[in-house]
């Protein structure tokens, strides 16, 4: 007998004989089969998709062809720079040449030989040793220190490239440095001392701003680059990083050099020395030679710890003499004190 698969669930006896409340016929056993015949479902069969494996090979392409560029345009630059700084350095070697050149065909500063200057500076201890400088500030240097001439500048006498040394000889200064007479407790420096040193520094400065056939920005106007010889008189060295500007012209933004607390804020801020720049420097050791004080200490008490703040602070209260030097015990000349003073601010 065929019976409908959906009426399958539902197959089955009834027991009943009609009677409300018992039962004529008894079942045994009985049995039962059946088979639904269904037909096969067809299944598409799933084929790799090509287009995803193409946009893989694609993106495994585009993505080798990006990063082999980037190595290629990276190593470019590298080399680029490379040669840039060797050529930058190979010029600055042949400047170096080209000075020595002048220096041996011309009368003036001497070449030393590099065991001489070893056995005159107990081989280069470091009590003899002045500033430390590259290729290019020593070319520098070289250039134009040896070809100023003025009575509160140091004297270039002679310089030695031997050993890859690069080694400049100045006139010897008894005294050392306006720093260390400055800041050591057992030196003293009287108040007359003191103003002939900033006059001199002075007459420096106009010279190289004003009246050689170039302006020379020192921009690295310090204490500790003002010499002192035997009679106290200043010398003004270091030219390691100054720079020739044509009268009239402004220099082009250089890259930032000079000491803190003695850049001016104009400076820091476009990199772009001038005469301005300078004289800001001469301001600050103005003010330590007044004061006896660093341009920064930061173990001052609190007001007193940048040397500019604190000097227009006394300015501002009209107490202006209260900021000089406690080692001149009141010895000193009140209107030049002041003077000096309202000069460097």
């Amino acid at each position: 007998m065929y019976i409908p698969a959906e009426l399958s669930n539902y197959l089955g006896f009834s027991a009943a004989t009609g009677h409300r409340y018992w039962e004529i016929h008894t079942i045994h056993s009985w049995n039962f089969s059946s088979s639904i015949r269904i037909n096969p479902l067809y299944t598409k069969p799933i084929r790799p998709e090509k287009k995803n494996s193409k946009k893989l090979v694609v993106g495994l392409v585009l993505g080798g062809s990006g990063l082999a560029c980037i190595l290629v345009i990276g190593m470019t630059f590298l080399w680029f720079g490379f040669k840039r700084e060797g050529k930058a350095v190979k010029n600055e070697e042949n400047d170096v040449f080209m000075v020595h050149y002048e220096f041996e065909n011309e009368t003036g500063p001497k070449n030393y030989s590099y065991e001489t200057l070893s056995t005159a500076t107990k081989n280069f201890a470091e009590s003899e040793k002045g500033s430390k400088q590259g290729i290019k500030e020593y070319a520098s240097e070289v250039k134009i220190i040896g070809r100023l001439r003025h009575r509160n500048l140091v004297k270039l006498i002679g310089w030695c490239h031997e050993e890859k040394e690069l080694l400049l000889v100045y006139e010897f200064m008894p005294n050392g440095s306006l720093d260390y007479h400055l800041f050591t407790d057992n030196m003293f420096l009287t108040w007359m001392t003191r103003y002939n040193i900033v006059r001199g520094l002075a007459s420096s400065l106009l010279y190289l701003h004003e009246e050689w056939e170039q302006c020379v920005l020192h921009r690295d106007i310090k204490t500790s680059n003002v010499m002192l010889d035997s009679s106290f008189c200043v010398k003004l060295g270091d030219f390691g990083l100054a720079r020739l500007v044509d009268h009239g012209k402004e220099i082009k933004t250089t890259v930032l050099s000079g000491t803190i607390g003695y850049m001016a804020p104009e400076y820091v801020m476009t990199s772009k020395a001038s005469k301005e720049t300078d004289v800001y420097s001469f301001g600050i050791v103005a003010l330590e030679i007044a004061s006896g004080r660093r341009p920064v200490n930061p173990k001052a008490k609190e007001g007193e710890v940048k040397l500019v703040e604190f000097v227009w602070s006394l300015y501002g209260q009209g107490k202006i003499l209260e900021a000089a030097d406690h080692k001149l015990a009141m010895d000193y000349d009140a209107k030049q004190l002041a003077c000096l003073i309202i000069i460097g601010l």
